[in-house]
């Protein structure tokens, strides 16, 4: 019996693995990161690679402390926490403290993903909760955005009724706010003259990894443009159907970054199509109410509280058995 390898069902034949899935995502990160390096300077890269570091350790940490051992956790080292520290560092301000990074990876890794089972147990995504644990703890250093080093392609900045260029504010910020933005789509597409975190601002950046993922089959195209779609289409009807804050309220904030790396997480996300239609309809319809009217930032805050009802989605959306055959009522 000692040759035969007992799992539980799905029993799927492929050679793709957790390991190579997360390391594709990793590829598909680099342009975002890369971007982010070039636009907000060497305190980018830091925040990254800190954030990153810490994750990882982490988890080796843990799995140490659980009686592990080290050859084990090496071999066993499928990439994930490098994703979730990856994105935790990417949804940070350039030149934030580093033990900012430090403590949203530690919790994202050790409360959210390791408490609850490890890789496939999380009930939520985890770099998403590590993210909202750092704006919830240090929220004054989470909203404080470094200007970007190229600046605006036409001259544009962000001004309030005065006229005069308000720091540390961003063009969602201008949108949903008092404040006024002549930033360009184009700027707003390219990072250039935005302020915002690190990984969020470069959304051709973005973009480009997200048809990466799709390319490798890691990322079903449907689901981002759902969500980014009906973020857009919501915020013009509650805009008095204002069409032309359609790009400004995609292009502008994490809805990119969330809808691309953040959102689509497997474990996170309805098993089934229709759920999966449900649950990005309704992500983005609130995605548009909320930053409506809270005037800030809540993409986080969205999947987040998604994700805490994608079983309730999954115990009512299920596949159909197959082989399955409606019973036909009988005639009175």
């Amino acid at each position: 019996m000692e040759k035969y390898v007992f799992s539980a069902s799905p029993h799927i034949k492929s050679p793709r693995t957790t390991r190579g899935i997360m390391i594709d995502v990793c590829i598909a990160m680099l342009p975002a990161c890369i971007m982010g390096c070039i636009l907000f300077g060497w305190q980018a890269l830091i925040t990254l690679v800190v954030a990153t570091l810490a994750a990882v350790l982490s988890e080796i940490v843990y799995r140490l402390c659980a009686g592990v051992k080290f050859q084990t956790i090496l071999k066993e080292f499928d990439f994930t926490s490098v994703v979730t520290g990856m994105l935790v560092g990417m949804n940070m301000p350039a030149g934030i403290a580093v033990y900012v990074p430090i403590l949203a990876s530690i919790f994202a890794i050790v409360v959210v993903k390791m408490l609850f089972g490890g890789t496939g147990k999380n009930l939520v995504n985890p770099a998403i909760a590590g993210r909202i644990f750092a704006f919830m703890s240090f929220a004054m250093a989470m909203t404080t955005y470094p200007a970007a080093l190229i600046g605006s392609l036409n001259g544009g900045a962000i001004t309030d009724a005065s006229g005069a260029v308000v720091s540390g504010a961003t063009p969602l910020s201008a949108l949903l706010g008092s404040n006024s933005s002549t930033l360009s789509n184009l700027d707003l597409f390219l990072g250039t003259g935005v302020g915002g975190v690190i990984g969020e601002t470069c959304k051709a950046a973005l973009i480009l990894g997200g048809i990466y993922l799709v390319i490798r089959k890691v990322l079903n195209f449907r689901w981002p443009i759902v969500y980014v779609a009906v973020t857009g289409l919501v915020t013009v009807a509650l805009n008095g159907f204002d069409f032309n804050v359609f790009l400004p309220s995609i292009l502008s904030g994490g809805l990119i970054l969330g809808a691309v790396f953040m959102a689509t997480d497997f474990v996170t996300t309805p098993n089934t199509k229709l759920g999966n239609y449900i649950y990005f309809v309704v992500l983005g319809a609130l995605t548009a109410v909320l930053r409506h009217f809270t005037g800030g930032e809540v993409v986080s805050f969205a999947i987040l509280f998604m994700n805490l009802l994608v079983s309730i989605i999954d115990k009512y959306v299920y596949p159909r058995p197959f082989g399955f055959v409606k019973a036909k009522k009988e005639a009175k």
